[in-house]
């Protein structure tokens, strides 16, 4: 028992549970949306089950591929993988097992949902991490691409099609990525540039790369306020977005104007607290 409770231990770091929580949230916030009148518990567990397999799946396979660079940054090095704690066979073959079982899965329910959640595991490990991530910061793009899929896949279970109020959520996870990543790299500039990671802030200086957060991040804002006026949300829960967005908005603001590792750093942190709060508050406005 003891030596299962510390392999587990060694694993669940693979799957960066707070990263999976907040997409696998973002899902279930697509599907509620769509006041979909055939929720019951199966379909809740094969949402959930689906998208936690495929998001923990990709996270793991992109773990085993970059391996070699979480080696050369400090921040990364001890990980599981890296440090040589965990076997590589090993971790590949679950993996590729769990983010099969979960596209099987979501295709299973719905053939369009399942095609949305492997275009996502696809553009995310594929097209972002083997392809691009190593050759150019704009690669950036295609991973918040794929990180808007759960909150399509979810729409698109709810409703049966892919529709405008999808499609805005996308575009909401996809222009709030910059906002997360762009900080974070920014921080651990450091630890980017050892591993020959091509950030924007490496290529083109973090002056502009705190404008495209400013910009990217008032764009998350407006694309999530179309969309809770669109669903039709009380005034209540549109005034309580509007307080997270002044949030987001006026720091990246701040980071353009008044530039500082703390502002940077608070807004890095207050990123996930947006995103996080903006989803409660629209499965709220939802089903209220």
């Amino acid at each position: 028992m003891r030596n299962f409770l510390h392999k587990l231990k060694l694993y669940l770091p693979l799957i960066k549970s707070a990263q999976t929580g907040l997409l696998l949230l973002t899902g279930i916030t697509g599907y509620v949306s769509s006041h979909c009148p055939f929720m019951n518990w199966q379909t809740f567990l094969g949402l959930s089950g689906s998208l936690f397999l495929t998001i923990s799946g990709s996270t793991i396979l992109n773990m085993v591929y970059d391996r070699d660079i979480d080696s050369k940054m400090k921040r990364t090095k001890n990980r599981p993988l890296p440090s040589g704690k965990l076997n590589v066979s090993e971790v590949l073959f679950l993996g590729l097992i769990i983010s099969f079982a979960g596209i099987a899965w979501a295709l299973y329910m719905n053939v369009l949902f399942g095609l949305v959640v492997f275009a996502g595991i696809f553009i995310d490990v594929i097209i972002y991490t083997v392809w691009l991530k190593r050759k150019t910061a704009w690669a950036i793009f295609w991973g918040g691409v794929s990180g808007g899929m759960p909150i399509l896949a979810g729409r698109v279970l709810g409703t049966g099609e892919i529709d405008i109020i999808g499609i805005l959520f996308a575009v909401a996870i996809l222009l709030w990525i910059p906002t997360h990543i762009l900080t974070f790299s920014m921080r651990y500039f450091e630890d980017y540039e050892r591993a020959g990671i091509p950030t924007i802030s490496s290529v083109y200086g973090n002056k502009n790369t705190q404008l495209i957060i400013a910009l990217s991040s008032f764009g998350a804002a407006l694309s999530i306020g179309l969309v809770a006026f669109s669903l039709g949300l009380s005034w209540g829960y549109l005034r309580l977005l509007t307080v997270l967005a002044t949030g987001i908005i006026g720091l990246a603001l701040l980071s353009v104007f008044r530039p500082s590792e703390q502002i940077n750093f608070g807004l890095f942190k207050y990123a996930s607290m947006y995103m996080f709060g903006s989803m409660i508050m629209v499965i709220l406005g939802t089903i209220k």
